[in-house]
């Protein structure tokens, strides 16, 4: 017999091949233990592997003793990659296909004692009380029809990091004249590549109907310093590493505390 490369792994099973395909469809191509995975024959490669490869020379090698959410967790990838790090991890997600996957994967990783997958919404998260070291929020914001409420809610509950990923609109160009205050007429640095500005998708991008935004390099970092983030790395395209700014309270903590509190339904109204 043909001795086996050491990166080459040999076909599962018919069984297996089964098992696998029976909790499909995947979008997290996982490397099982067994030499399995979930989709390799994904469109976007060896996804999203590649996407870890970019953000985890950015994170602490030990996670010990961090707790960390995983915003749409999707089929776990990142949320095991945390774990074996050595955080308690939080994964959530809507759609219940995928935290199926992510709870056998997490089995088969024997990762279970370490992750906690849940369903919920990411407005939800309003209403919890945990806040976490480490956020993940990679892959959502764009899916939102409420985005900049998401971002301020999930901006309450980071700790120490939070790493951000978002669909895009090119360049990078950055305006800095945004804090000039201009008279109700003067428009035209609106027109300006880097004045912060969303793209709004009325149907649908790339197949999918709830692609809503795609904001420019500008006005996703405008939004992440708005809600009580500093932006201190860009590990890679479209991906932004971010802590909490001590030196600044942002407007949904100060002037418009009530109006997040209305838009979130909480119970703890303060005005």
């Amino acid at each position: 017999m043909t001795r086996l490369l050491q990166h080459e792994v040999s076909a599962p099973s018919r069984d297996r091949a089964q098992e696998i395909e029976s909790l499909g469809p995947w979008f997290h191509n996982l490397h099982l233990p067994d030499g399995s995975q979930t989709a390799p024959a994904h469109p976007l490669g060896d996804f999203p592997a590649f996407k870890w490869r970019e953000i985890e020379p950015f994170l602490p090698n030990d996670l010990t003793g961090w707790t960390a959410l995983d915003i749409g967790c999707n089929a776990g990838y990142y949320s095991f990659e945390l774990a074996r790090r050595g955080a308690r991890v939080t994964g959530i997600d809507i759609e219940p296909l995928f935290l199926r996957q992510a709870e056998w994967a997490a089995a088969e990783f024997g990762l279970s004692s370490g992750i906690d997958f849940r369903r919920l919404q990411i407005y939800d998260l309003a209403h919890e009380r945990a806040d976490y070291d480490l956020v993940l929020f990679m892959g959502v914001f764009y899916h939102l029809r409420y985005p900049l409420l998401g971002l301020d809610i999930v901006a309450e509950k980071v700790n120490r990091l939070m790493v951000f990923q978002t669909l895009t609109m090119p360049g990078d160009e950055v305006d800095e004249s945004t804090e000039v205050d201009r008279d109700i007429n003067d428009r035209e640095a609106f027109r300006e590549p880097g004045w912060p500005k969303l793209a709004f998708i009325e149907h649908r991008f790339s197949g999918d109907p709830t692609n809503w935004w795609a904001p420019n390099h500008a006005a996703a970092e405008a939004m992440l310093r708005s809600s009580g983030l500093r932006v201190t790395a860009r590990p890679g395209h479209e991906i932004y590493l971010c802590e909490p700014n001590r030196d600044a309270v942002p407007w949904p903590r100060s002037d418009g505390r009530s109006e997040f509190l209305s838009a979130t339904g909480s119970a703890d109204r303060d005005f």
